[in-house]
């Protein structure tokens, strides 16, 4: 299996370390040349939506994104990768995200949580994290905290309004590795 990493802003390294970790190939997304490679999935890192949507623009990948996910290229999405994958933005997902819901940066936090599909607490860290605001036909939701989505899957589309890559935890991502496989 071999993943692609968006790489164009945010949390990117963390997801690479984290693929490690558990034993998967990943190789970056930096422009139209390496999105050719063969992927089995994409990670959409956490980092700042506007400026990744930008860039996606800027270098002509945007509608190939766009078309391979909605085409069933697995996608997981953290943090602004789930601003980006709502239908405000990307559109792939039937989902609406509050951006920063939390405040600033002052406002992040780090939780426990439940997560559908894993069967312990996981942790959780929020950074200016969305959360998702409403949900439409097809989306199941996985997690909710304080009364907020925080997870949801859409077919092979996940996402978390938190950064599991930035805990020692490999239980979210070896959830999206079964989900490739499904």
């Amino acid at each position: 299996m071999k993943i692609a990493i968006l790489a164009l802003q945010g949390a990117f390294e963390e997801h690479r370390q984290m693929l490690l970790r558990i034993g998967v190939e990943s190789f970056f997304i930096r422009n139209a040349n390496d999105w050719q490679q063969h992927k089995d999935a994409l990670i959409i890192p956490g980092g700042e939506s506007t400026t990744m949507l930008k860039l996606l623009r800027d270098l002509s990948l945007f509608d190939s994104v766009r078309d391979a996910i909605l085409s069933g290229l697995p996608v997981f999405g953290t943090c602004a990768g789930l601003i980006m994958l709502d239908s405000n933005h990307l559109g792939t997902m039937n989902i609406d995200a509050k951006r920063n819901a939390y405040g600033r940066q002052l406002g992040s936090f780090f939780t426990e949580g439940d997560f559908k599909g894993i069967d312990r607490k996981i942790p959780m860290t929020f950074i200016r994290a969305p959360y998702i605001a409403s949900t439409g036909e097809g989306v199941d939701v996985l997690s909710i905290i304080d009364g907020n989505i925080v997870a949801a899957r859409q077919g092979k589309q996940l996402v978390t309004a938190f950064h599991p890559e930035l805990n020692d935890d490999t239980a979210v991502h070896e959830y999206f590795l079964k989900m490739i496989n499904e």
